[in-house]
């Protein structure tokens, strides 16, 4: 099997079925073998019935479902157990990203083999949103810039699920989140793994049907933190920077004062003065020690990577030895 599309389904009955055919469309001219596999997320709607009734139709279609909500971390990791596909396609099942850009993922991976990760994006040059409201794409570009700070490399879009991997990507990582955060999860974990992450131009479209279960406020929050998580630097290396400032500021007002015997010494002004420098060197540092941090678990995802490579060779070796020892005549 050559690839695999991954599209997780929670309460999309009114869209289901157009994205299957879309996605039968679009990869009509694709020669190589593949697969698509819905992952239905507990769905309460009939999701299910029509996933199921559709992927009766395709041979290289199937349904994979569970009745609780897990999650789209949750579901996705489901997914990629069932894949077989040398190269992955992560999508979502409401017809949000224009699916002719798959053809382009996987031209890519034809002409730069050292591409281990694409990612689909409508905030570069030659990609565009569509209808989507202006609050909510405001928000989405801010927290990707944030993001993109903390993240290595410049990638203008790192938490959407329109991705392509080579699966060696996938097998490679330990991917623990069962929600929206496993997209940081993985780029993050890859890119301190060793693996190239590039862009390409997509087109992302404001969803026409399908309930959301978007939730701005809680996703915008975990993405923040996931920021501080990757760069420590920024949170605390920020507010100690900030509070010496307000102490060398404070400090110099206190010698203004001075110079013009205006001092009172009953303001508590030193006191002051010295609990802000004091608390911006102890913040600068809990930023230093935790870029430390983040530095070794990266250097602990690579060990990871190494040993689940390993573990693959182990076991496709004993796979191999059982084989020959079945083939060899007693």
């Amino acid at each position: 099997m050559e690839l695999s599309i991954v599209s997780p389904m929670y309460n999309e009955e009114d869209n289901i079925e157009g994205t299957v055919r879309e996605i039968q469309r679009v990869l009509a001219e694709y020669e190589k073998p593949w697969e698509l596999i819905l992952v239905n997320d507990g769905s309460t709607d009939r999701t299910l019935a029509v996933a199921t009734k559709i992927a009766d139709q395709y041979e290289n279609v199937s349904v994979v479902s569970y009745p609780k909500n897990r999650g789209r971390g949750y579901a996705l990791r489901t997914g990629f157990a069932r894949a077989k596909g040398a190269l992955i396609i992560t999508i979502e099942s409401d017809l949000s990203w224009n699916a002719d850009c798959m053809l382009d993922m996987l031209r890519t991976f034809d002409d730069d083999p050292s591409v281990d990760l694409i990612l689909g994006s409508p905030y570069m040059k030659g990609g565009r949103t569509e209808n989507v409201p202006f609050h909510r794409l405001a928000i989405s570009k801010l927290g990707n810039k944030l993001l993109g700070v903390a993240m290595p490399g410049r990638l203008n879009m790192v938490t959407q699920m329109f991705r392509a991997y080579r699966r060696e990507v996938i097998e490679a990582l330990e991917l623990e989140a069962d929600r929206k955060e496993i997209h940081l999860e993985i780029l993050s974990k890859a890119l301190a793994a060793g693996y190239r992450a590039i862009e390409i131009p997509a087109i992302l479209k404001w969803r026409a049907g399908g309930v959301s279960s978007f939730r701005l406020k809680t996703t915008a929050v975990s993405h923040l933190l996931f920021s501080f998580y990757e760069k420590p630097a920024l949170l605390f290396g920020a507010i100690g920077l900030l509070m010496a400032l307000i102490g060398l500021l404070l400090g110099l007002y206190i010698i203004v004062l001075w110079s013009r015997q205006t001092l009172n010494p009953v303001r508590p002004l030193m006191t002051v003065l010295v609990l802000f420098v004091l608390g911006g060197i102890q913040f600068i540092s809990f930023g230093f020690i935790g870029t430390q941090i983040a530095a070794l678990r990266k250097e602990v995802i690579k060990v990871q990577r190494q040993n689940r490579l390993l573990e693959k060779a182990v076991s496709q070796q004993l796979v191999r030895g059982e084989e020959e020892h079945q083939d060899t005549p007693s």
